[in-house]
């Protein structure tokens, strides 16, 4: 039986979920802010969030370096060139919890991460020994990808759908 206290206390999804906003609000980025967390267990072992590399000049201060690619992609049945924009300025939240986390801690680990891993990101956790990463924001643009990646690997993969933000976090995306 839940006493008053435990009422009020958050499941652990929307722990770790508001631990990776409150880390996000580290980035430097004008176009999204990502903070991600690894977890073992109910275990806290890493954080990370997007930015330029230590010592270099971000976003924020030199720009945005947006580099454009063109895709196929199958539209209502029919193949279309989709144009996708990146910044390859920021080293993405993903990648910095790698750079900054060990192998042996992340073995079975659980990524949260605000947003959808783009593709370049699912490669590196598919990779990584983690098991599960759950997300809030989608990010449509390497989605069904993602998706299929996932599904191969036998990682869990799960959004948070009814999930809100602590109101700090402050960043609105939009798509």
């Amino acid at each position: 039986m839940a006493t008053g206290n435990d009422a009020l206390r958050k499941d652990w999804d929307t722990y770790f979920m508001d631990i990776a906003y409150m880390v996000s609000t580290r980035s430097r980025c004008p176009r999204r802010h990502v903070g991600t967390v690894l977890v073992q267990g109910k275990k806290l072992l890493g954080t990370a969030y997007n930015g330029a590399p230590m010592g270099v000049q971000d976003c924020e201060e030199a720009g945005c370096m947006i580099a454009e690619q063109y895709e196929v992609q199958l539209i209502d049945g029919k193949e279309q060139m989709v144009k996708k924009q990146r910044c390859i300025r920021t080293i993405h939240a993903e990648q910095n919890l790698l750079l900054f986390t060990d192998r042996a801690d992340r073995e079975g680990s659980t990524v949260y991460v605000t947003d959808q891993p783009c593709w370049t990101c699912a490669n590196m956790l598919a990779n990584s020994g983690i098991v599960e990463i759950v997300y809030h924001r989608s990010y449509p643009k390497d989605s069904d990808k993602v998706h299929n990646l996932m599904a191969g690997k036998g990682i869990v993969f799960r959004q948070l759908n009814h999930y809100e933000p602590p109101p700090q976090a402050g960043m609105e995306v939009t798509q």
